[in-house]
C-alpha cells in the first residue's frame, strides 16, 4: 500500500504528494466493517489541516462509490481532474467531466462512478458547512506583502 510522502515544512506549512495520479490506485483506506476504498487517500491529518480535509481518488471505467453516504456536519467540494462519469445527489443523476466541481450540503446522499473509457480521478475537499459568512472572501482575509518575491 502506497503511503504520502512529506515533501516539505516549515512554521507556516506542510506540503505532501500523494505520487502521480496514475498511482493513486495503489492507496488504500480501511473504514472497518469490510469497507474497504482501493485508490483512495486522504492528506488532511499528513498535512496539519485545521480546517478541512483533501482526498484523492481514482475511479477505473465502471467503477463508483459502492455505498451512498452523507455527513453530520461536512459539506464536500467534488473536483474531477480527469476522466467522465455520473454524480448522484438525493436521486438526481447527472453527467460530470473534467473541469465539474460539485458542492454537496452535509444531508446530501451521495454517490459517484466512472461511466467512461478511462480512469477518472478526483480531489474531495471537506470543510465543516456554514464556517464562511460574509467576511470570508478571499480579498477581505487575504493580506498582500509589501515588496515582491525572490525565487
Amino acid at each position: 500500500m502506497k503511503k504520502l510522502e512529506i515533501i516539505g515544512s516549515g512554521d507556516n506549512f506542510t506540503a505532501v504528494t500523494t505520487g502521480s495520479f496514475n498511482e493513486l490506485r495503489e492507496h488504500e483506506i480501511d473504514f472497518g466493517g469490510g469497507v474497504v476504498l482501493k485508490g483512495k487517500v486522504f492528506a488532511g491529518a499528513a498535512l496539519g489541516a485545521t480546517g478541512s480535509e483533501i482526498s484523492f481518488q481514482t475511479f477505473a471505467p465502471g467503477e463508483g462509490s459502492t455505498f451512498l453516504h452523507s455527513h453530520k456536519t461536512h459539506e464536500e467540494l467534488y473536483i474531477i481532474v480527469s476522466g467522465e462519469g455520473e454524480f448522484q445527489v438525493d436521486g438526481k443523476t447527472f453527467a460530470v467531466g473534467q473541469g465539474s466541481v460539485v458542492r454537496v450540503a452535509p444531508a446530501g446522499m451521495r454517490a459517484l462512478r466512472n461511466t467512461g473509457n478511462d480512469d477518472m480521478v478526483m480531489i474531495c475537499i471537506q470543510y465543516k458547512a456554514n464556517s464562511f459568512g460574509a467576511d470570508d472572501t478571499p480579498a477581505a482575509d487575504g493580506v498582500i506583502a509589501e515588496g515582491g518575491v525572490e525565487w
